[in-house]
């Protein structure tokens, strides 16, 4: 069973306001409210590619009640943990701004609701995945992603880690499946600016001496690279179509690597299936559908 933990899960207010003034009253035109945080984003896709998955983490207050209820009409199986305090946050996304957006603060994760997510994790065994995507709150242990798979070693669980620096450097040495970073994530990883496809691939592997199996890196328009464990190196432009969206693009590039993996256990395959989920959420308003993950596919496998 594939498994995606999201620590901070958020509702996502997507709103697309026209001609946006500070200081003055603006009205949308458009909005959208819905379930946000990288894992959650992994398991929307998986379930649309008809992979069975079950998301973990933390829901709380109002906000909470309304992001399970949403998880649960997506249909992939919920396993959260609900805190009797606080509400689990709203972000919210300007359309119109690429990456323009405020983050919710989340609310307070308990020592104990902590021991409660270990407790799910404790039940994973050989030929589970585990993917864990994503920040922390600031009340959770910065060491949580090493405390994670340091209890689940040895275990034959194989582990998807998609964060930032000390968050993914601290669990190499437990030698992950995958790592996901991007090209600037890999370049501050390293004190370097990294902007074409070449110049990715040594420090790519870098991180596989550290500890990591497969690295796979993406870089927008710029495309992706995966350094493989068997010693392959795939690299691939990025698919043409018109950005719409990019909130997301990087979960659904996990998702399909995760979801060809599991389809074939190929690298390339992996890797494309990646690339064309990545890109199909990027040109979609919503998530990428299998449908729209897999004319892309058509279009770079050629």
């Amino acid at each position: 069973m594939i498994y995606t933990v999201t620590f901070n899960p958020s509702l996502d207010y997507i709103v697309s306001v026209e001609d946006f003034q500070l200081g003055k009253t603006n009205r949308t035109r458009a909005e959208q409210m819905l379930p946000g945080g990288k894992g959650i984003n992994v398991s929307t896709v998986l379930q649309n590619l008809g992979i069975e998955n079950v998301a973990l983490g933390f829901a709380a207050g109002f906000t909470g009640e309304e992001l399970l209820r949403k998880m649960k009409a997506i249909g992939f199986h919920c396993d959260f943990i609900t805190l009797e305090e606080g509400c689990s946050r709203i972000n919210i996304k300007m359309k119109d701004f690429d990456g323009t957006e405020i983050n919710g603060k989340g609310p307070v994760i308990s020592q104990e609701a902590v021991d409660q997510l270990m407790a799910k994790l404790d039940r994973l065994g050989e030929g589970d995945t585990l993917i864990l995507a994503g920040s922390i709150p600031t009340s959770m242990p910065d060491s949580i992603y090493r405390d994670i798979l340091a209890a689940l070693s040895g275990r034959g669980i194989q582990f998807v880690v998609d964060a930032t620096k000390d968050l993914l450097l601290n669990v190499l040495k437990y030698r992950p499946f995958l790592i996901k970073p991007n090209n600037h994530e890999l370049g501050e990883i390293f004190g370097v600016t990294l902007t074409t496809r070449e110049d990715v691939i040594p420090y790519a592997k870098k991180l596989q001496e550290k500890g990591a199996r497969n690295v796979l890196v993406s870089m927008a328009g710029q495309g992706a690279v995966l350094a493989a464990e068997n010693g392959e190196v795939h690299m691939q432009p990025a698919p043409k179509g018109v950005l719409v969206n990019a909130v997301g693009a990087g979960d659904s590039m996990v998702a399909g690597f995760v979801a060809g993996w599991t389809q074939k256990q190929d690298f390339l395959h992996a890797f494309r299936m990646g690339v064309s989920a990545g890109s199909a959420s990027a040109f979609s308003d919503l998530l990428a559908t299998r449908e729209e993950i897999e004319q892309v596919y058509q279009s770079i496998a050629r």
